[in-house]
């Protein structure tokens, strides 16, 4: 079984050859080679691309993702359909020009997924580092929450999970700034969707996944309560009372998984306003159940 998309140039440059062969030999700035996958970026006739060229990663490294309970990357596949389904929904994401998939067999099957290059950008996590000793204005800071609270909004409504749901995984313009000051519009781009899942309803715990894993990431970037406030507003679409009275459960266990992360990786308590949410969100729990 063999599928095969192509837009220009590559529709008409590799119209007589064989696509596959084709993107194997392509050259370039290596960023990854390793596991059967092979990820560069390239420039074909002045433009910028990446290419993640998967070329089977063999059964010992399936079975080890399922001894360790962890679902498989076969392909790039799982990153092409995100990717188209994400464009459909209005998220800013990649934007796939070649995709090719063939073989049966899971160990030895070849894909290849070329996209547009995101020039001009830089990941949230290099932009938010610097947060704490060089203050965001309060529009960027504004903002950037409240573009990544309506991505996963709408990602995780329409059944979609990323499962690598990090600040390093969103790429903000570099003039955002400048446009978010003139009010005008910009884009942070979700990026790295090889592991994605798509769902008809996206699983409680796949949620939990994304949204803890994304918190962890931003607990040493001077946000404070009020700004996590705001995200979860954003993303929900509804009151604090309202999403405290009836997903206090989800937003406390986001919390504390998210805790979790921390303490197993910095061997410390995390900062000060998550032990205070965390604290909020278990008294809310104590009122509505005295309540009845």
């Amino acid at each position: 079984m063999t599928e095969l998309m192509l837009k220009e140039p590559f529709a008409s440059l590799w119209k007589n050859s064989d696509a596959f062969a084709e993107a194997r030999q392509i050259q370039g700035k290596i960023f990854r080679a390793k596991e059967g996958r092979k990820t560069l970026s390239f420039t074909l006739q002045n433009r910028n691309y990446f290419l993640k060229y998967h070329a089977g990663v063999g059964w010992k490294e399936i079975f080890k993702n399922v001894l360790q309970l962890r679902l498989p990357v076969l392909g790039a596949s799982n990153e092409y359909h995100a990717a188209l389904e994400l464009h459909k929904l209005g998220v800013a994401t990649l934007t796939p020009v070649a995709f090719g998939k063939k073989g049966f067999n899971p160990a030895r099957q070849h894909s290849f997924l070329i996209t547009e290059a995101l020039e001009n950008c830089s990941s949230l996590e290099d932009i938010c580092k610097h947060w704490p000793s060089q203050k965001p204005s309060f529009l960027l800071k504004k903002a950037v929450i409240e573009s990544v609270a309506k991505s996963g909004r709408i990602m995780h409504s329409h059944g979609i999970n990323h499962r690598d749901y990090y600040l390093c995984h969103f790429l903000l313009e570099n003039d955002a700034p400048e446009k978010i000051r003139k009010a005008e519009s910009f884009h942070c781009y979700l990026i790295d969707l090889h592991r994605a899942g798509q769902h008809k309803k996206l699983p409680l715990r796949w949620q939990i996944k994304d949204l803890s894993g994304l918190l962890y990431s931003t607990m040493d970037i001077g946000l404070t309560r009020r700004d996590y406030f705001r995200y979860i507003k954003n993303y929900t679409g509804l009151s604090l009372r309202d999403t405290f009275r009836c997903d206090r459960r989800l937003w406390l266990d986001v919390v504390n998984k998210a805790c979790e992360l921390y303490r197993k990786d910095f061997r410390k308590n995390p900062p000060l306003q998550f032990l205070e949410l965390q604290a909020r969100l278990q008294e809310t729990g104590k009122r509505l159940t005295a309540n009845g």
